[in-house]
């Protein structure tokens, strides 16, 4: 999904002494579809490689309507696409075509440049439909950042899951609690689908420096603090914590993994450890040389694209550390 550079979240502070960041992403309502950015945010911009959090949805289309995210470029990241409900039409410059269902993965690793659009289907469209779901981007180490592009699509039944007495978490990316997904990742992350019932508990990983936790129905109590559906809480590295559900249970996105050394810049959809790069990957797109540049756009999506704003143009690369 594109950048949208003027959403930003909210940080207020919290007295709750587990927790070192607490984000209340601002909602922006997209004509009927609403979008939470719960990352980058101006107190914390990144968990573990974790770089951008979007909540999308929920919501219901009817009329025909639906999802058009126009052709546009990535560097230096991979974006992970997972929904609770809906789908989408994933079509890339590498030349996929996927559809993306509730907890599948696509997972599209974008390194030296690619263009992707995501659209709902036209058999979707068709009737009334709803769509909720988390995207996010992780960065890719310095040394990963110029790699080939590629993409990889894993269906519900291939991740792994992990069960215990009114807990299920399903693992997306990542290693945790012994378990590994069938998604290459390029550094170290962990990220789970966790449901949890009523007053029932879950303990965080406590093998990975970074660890953030994202509510995205029902409540957690934490340190015996509530907090409600569209919070994020990132935690102190090294504590042990566990979760409770509240009373009428919760659905929770557990995500981090290993900090990355090295400064990251960001700029629209781009991501990488120089400034020199994203401004050639800035001026690239503007070239709109699909033919003989170093975008193309996608087979079977290549009639329109995502121009950069002239205003955005004029804008440089944000610090990211």
């Amino acid at each position: 999904m594109s950048w949208n550079p003027t959403q930003n979240p909210e940080c207020p502070e919290s007295d709750t002494n587990s927790i070192e960041t607490l984000i209340i992403p601002r909602a922006r309502d997209l004509g009927g579809f609403e979008v939470r950015r719960a990352l980058p945010s101006p107190k914390r911009q990144m968990v573990g490689p974790f770089i951008f959090f979007d909540q999308m949805g929920p919501a219901e289309f009817i009329n025909e309507g639906g999802i058009d995210v126009r052709p546009h470029p990535h560097i230096g990241l991979g974006t992970v696409t997972y929904l609770y409900d809906g789908e989408f039409e994933h079509r890339d410059s590498l030349g996929t075509h996927q559809m993306i269902y509730p907890g599948e993965v696509n997972w599209m690793t974008a390194g030296r440049g690619v263009t992707h659009s995501e659209r709902t289907s036209e058999e979707t469209r068709a009737g009334r439909s709803k769509l909720f779901g988390i995207q996010t981007w992780i960065a890719l180490p310095e040394d990963r950042e110029e790699m080939e592009p590629e993409f990889e699509h894993h269906k519900e039944a291939a991740l792994p899951v992990i069960t215990d007495t009114g807990m299920t978490a399903r693992l997306i990316l990542g290693n945790a609690y012994g378990e590994t997904s069938p998604v290459t990742m390029q550094s170290e992350t962990f990220y789970l689908d966790v449901v949890l019932e009523a007053g029932r508990s879950f303990p965080l990983p406590d093998n990975h420096e970074d660890r953030g936790v994202y509510v995205t129905e029902g409540s957690i109590e934490v340190a015996g603090d509530i907090f409600e559906a569209g919070r994020m809480m990132i935690f102190r590295p090294g504590d042990k914590m566990t979760l409770k559900a509240g009373p009428q249970g919760a659905r929770l996105m557990a995500l981090g993994g290993a900090t990355l050394n090295e400064k990251r810049y960001i700029w629209w959809n781009f991501v990488s450890s120089s400034k020199d790069r994203i401004e050639q990957a800035k001026e690239d797109w503007n070239a709109a040389d699909w033919a003989n540049g170093p975008f193309k756009l996608p087979p079977g999506d290549d009639a329109e694209f995502i121009e950069i704003d002239p205003a955005m143009n004029r804008t440089k690369p944000k610090e990211w550390t």
